[in-house]
């Protein structure tokens, strides 16, 4: 063979070969590549889940600096609870629209708006929407300590024969969410249609069932009763300086509330002790009030400075000022009119008659029967409140939802609970997060 063939198939192996080491070289390249963007795309999504996480962080911080103030919680304007802008992220306080379900709304949620159902008896309980007999007497034998069966209800002997058997509580719930383990509790008995929990009818909740959750198609969402209870409501049985009330039922007491009636009504409050004596204990202020037969001014001046129980701690009791229709509505004795009236009332503001800094002026809106057979249920304190906290990285990559329960009852808020809800999905618009991909601003 002559040496020109020779070399020219050298050649030919070295250029097969460049070739080879060429392709390879671009694969590794390409493959490099990849791995860089797929680790810049994780990257990225790591530091927005940080932002977002670090957000909803400075968001229950917020919260725990707001709670503190009552008058200021219930006055929030929504742009202090919507889009609120913290570092390049972004959170809002989402809470359910008490007069019109189909829309957002934002802001802080007062716990003694709801019904606590740790407290609140079976009437009650059978008010709420979406409850079962079934479910009320089961959550009662859940809570109690007896072994005794409330109708419809209960004990361990049912749970043990499930097919993951345990045991009747009897105790208190520590959250709302418990009542999926009792007799006649179900995601749907809880959270009806609204299975992510935001108060707003979303496509998925109003398609007759084709996704879940099932639902109707009627455009109307139905939550059943998972807004409007609660676990965590209850006030100190003291004054607002932390001091001993006067407790009308205990006949030691008597000479301080003597004194104290005088303080307002003058001479006429030997006329009104020999009243109040003639009965032998008082549900209520209200009842006391009536049997008085004061001037609703001059009791309305003592009135903080009384109380009908002797307990240090009274758990349940609901906000008259704050409650939505579907809560006023599961107090004893009232009908849709009558929640009609106190709403009206209630939303008189500026009007020098309108004043709601007690229960007493329940008597103004309601019959003597119905305002004293609230009297016992109702309070117009505050000291729980919780968050719905949506928060969002400025890419709109990651987002974080929690639901945290704030106490304001002891000396420092703290927090009672922090849930976190990220698994439900996306709450609010989706718009909001297109809008942060695209660089936009809020």
């Amino acid at each position: 063979m002559s040496e020109f063939i020779r070399n020219k198939r050298n050649r030919a192996t070295v250029l097969i070969i460049v070739i080879w080491v060429t392709l390879i070289i671009a694969a590794l390249t390409a493959v490099f590549a990849q791995s860089v963007r797929v680790e810049s795309i994780a990257s990225a999504n790591r530091i927005a889940a940080a932002q977002a996480e670090a957000a909803a962080a400075g968001a229950v911080d917020y919260v725990l600096a707001l709670s503190g103030q009552q008058s200021q919680v219930n006055a929030l304007p929504n742009d202090l609870c919507e889009a609120v802008k913290v570092g390049d992220a972004y959170f809002w306080l989402l809470r359910v629209n008490a007069l019109n379900g189909g829309e957002y709304d934002f802001g802080i949620i007062d716990e003694a708006a709801k019904v606590n159902i740790n407290s609140a008896p079976r009437d009650m309980l059978l008010n709420l929407p979406g409850m079962s007999s079934e479910l009320a007497g089961s959550i009662i034998d859940w809570r109690d300590t007896d072994q005794d069966l409330t109708e419809g209800g209960a004990e361990s002997e049912y749970y043990l024969l499930l097919d993951r058997p345990y045991y009747c509580k009897d105790d208190r719930l520590e959250t709302v969410e418990e009542v999926l383990m009792i007799k006649g509790g179900g995601r749907e008995s809880l959270f009806g249609e609204d299975m992510n929990r935001n108060g707003v009818l979303d496509w998925n909740e109003n398609d007759g069932g084709k996704t879940a959750p099932d639902d109707n198609g009627n455009g109307v969402l139905d939550p059943c009763f998972c807004h409007y209870v609660t676990v965590y409501s209850y006030q100190k049985n003291v004054a607002e300086d932390g001091g001993e009330l006067i407790n009308v039922n205990d006949k030691k007491n008597m000479s301080r509330l003597s004194n104290l009636i005088k303080s307002v009504a003058g001479e006429d409050y030997f006329t009104i002790m020999n009243r109040i004596r003639t009965k032998n204990h008082y549900s209520s202020l209200i009842e006391l009030f009536y049997t008085s037969m004061m001037d609703y001014d001059d009791f309305n001046a003592i009135a903080a400075s009384l109380t009908a129980g002797d307990k240090k701690r009274i758990n349940g009791l609901i906000n008259i000022n704050t409650a939505p229709p579907e809560v006023l509505l599961c107090l004893p004795g009232l009908e849709q009119s009558d929640v009609d009236a106190i709403i009206q009332r209630r939303g008189k503001t500026g009007d020098q008659s309108s004043d709601t800094s007690s229960i007493l002026w329940v008597t103004e809106v309601l019959s003597p029967e119905k305002a004293v057979g609230v009297g016992s249920r109702i309070t117009v304190k505050s000291d729980q409140y919780s968050a719905d906290i949506v928060a969002a990285s400025s890419d709109g990559r990651a987002f974080r939802r929690y639901f945290v329960v704030i106490d304001t009852a002891q000396e420092e808020p703290r927090i009672l609970l922090r849930q976190p809800l990220s698994h439900l999905g996306w709450p609010l618009d989706e718009d909001i997060l297109d809008n942060l991909r695209d660089g936009k601003q809020i």
